[in-house]
């Protein structure tokens, strides 16, 4: 079974496996950025320790700036930061940035494509219960679609890591997406990571479907290709998006001509997020059917992060299923 696993670590099914928070990743990458480039500032809005940057702040502070809880003025702040040749990180939970300062965002970081790095935390469903308030499941869509903005939404903690320290080498806006709970640590250091590119992450010998995913669900896809394989002789390609935008137009493409079928799984609204951005690609390229993983068009109630994904159709029975309804639209 090792043969269909790349670029990830041999340990991957282990029940074993390590397990860390992505906000763990933006931390240490936030820092090593401060590391290599004494230009990279952060700010952050009452939320120092919850989003991590607390390691800056400490090594850093005269790079550090406390703005309490007024995320509307953070982004401003960081705009005249971002044009004045600093690069700029900002933290908050999702639904409050980009969520509560998105026309900040759009006017005064966007639409100067100031240097700035808008690090959104305990994102999607699985901040549990937190509730509803406080479960982005908009945030990919709102971001994506605005000018000059990039979206980086990885799926582990390493990968956070390295999404950060890639942002901080960027000119321009980035959004990074986070979140809250410890999920499997399954890349390694040699795993690839490159802005706009792709990853192939399983491919079965005989693939039939591609499984489109980014963040903290691409594990649960990883699992359903693996039960796919052994128990139906479903063979599959699982890719990591980690970069909603810009797309990897090219390799999704390229897949979904080879296998006839898609599927996108992500821990966020299906209109607008991955899924939307897929579709869009395909129906200019390569229209193709697909099946779509994710929130449908609901909020989400309290409660312990696994049993949501569970009721709201994201775990990996519901991967699965997707998958053998699109294969059966194919035919």
């Amino acid at each position: 079974m090792l043969n269909h696993i790349l670029h990830l670590s041999d340990k991957i099914f282990d029940p074993s496996l390590p397990q860390k928070p992505t906000r763990d990743g933006y931390g240490e990458g936030l820092l090593q950025a401060g590391e290599e480039n004494q230009n990279v500032v952060a700010l952050s809005a009452d939320l120092t320790e919850s989003t991590r940057a607390e390691a800056f702040a400490k090594k850093f502070p005269e790079r550090f700036f406390e703005c309490g809880v007024a995320e509307q003025n953070m982004a401003t702040i960081a705009a005249g930061l971002g044009v004045a040749g600093k690069i700029v990180f900002i933290s908050s939970y999702a639904t409050f940035s980009p969520g509560r300062n998105w026309e900040q965002i759009r006017t005064t970081i966007s639409y100067n494509d100031s240097n700035v790095k808008i690090a959104g935390h305990h994102a999607g469903i699985s901040v549990g219960p937190d509730g509803a308030t406080h479960q982005a499941i908009e945030d990919i869509a709102t971001m994506r679609v605005m000018a000059n903005m990039k979206v980086f939404v990885p799926c582990d903690a390493l990968e956070a890591k390295k999404a950060t320290v890639a942002a901080a080498k960027i000119w321009g806006p980035v959004y990074l997406r986070f979140g809250r709970e410890k999920t499997p640590l399954f890349t390694t250091e040699a795993t690839p990571f490159q802005p706009g590119k792709a990853e192939i992450f399983w491919q079965g010998s005989k693939p039939q479907v591609v499984i489109i995913s980014c963040g903290i669900l691409l594990y649960n896809a990883l699992i359903a290709a693996r039960d796919l394989e052994k128990e139906d002789k479903i063979g599959t390609i699982v890719l990591n998006c980690h970069t909603i935008k810009p797309i990897d137009e090219k390799e999704i493409t390229a897949l979904a001509k080879k296998t006839g079928a898609v599927v996108t799984v992500e821990e966020h609204q299906v209109m607008g997020g991955l899924g939307g951005a897929v579709a869009e690609v395909l129906a200019k390229h390569a229209p193709t059917p697909m099946e779509f993983v994710g929130m449908k068009d609901t909020f989400a109630e309290s409660g312990p992060p696994g049993a949501l994904i569970e009721k709201y159709g994201m775990g990996v029975k519901d991967i699965k299923t997707a998958v053998k309804r699109v294969l059966r639209r194919r035919k």
